[in-house]
């Protein structure tokens, strides 16, 4: 499967300069704080969290409160331009294997 970003290099660019004001804020501290993983509900000290775009920036994806979410590096690294509901078919294809 061929895929085809839908943002320009300097949407991408601005966007992830939002993120990571966004990274250094009290909301972000916070929202780690728990120490759960978005995608796979696992416990980890906050500082192992990254943060990851439910909907990617290539994908047109912003970088807003609501489109942030914590995920640990394996499921950050595996989810990778997929959206949630593609992730959540990769996830079942994983279950069925």
């Amino acid at each position: 499967m061929k895929f085809i970003p839908l943002a320009s290099e300097a949407e991408i660019r601005r966007e992830r300069q939002r993120a990571r004001q966004l990274r250094n804020s009290s909301w972000w501290r916070r929202k780690c704080s728990r120490g759960l993983c978005y995608f796979c509900g696992r416990r980890f000290p906050p500082q192992e969290l990254t943060m990851e775009h439910l909907v990617p920036l290539v994908r047109g994806g912003r970088s807003t409160k609501s489109n942030l979410v914590p995920a640990c590096k394996d499921c950050n690294s595996r989810k990778k331009y997929l959206l949630p509901t593609e992730w959540q078919q990769y996830l079942e294809g994983l279950r069925r294997s």
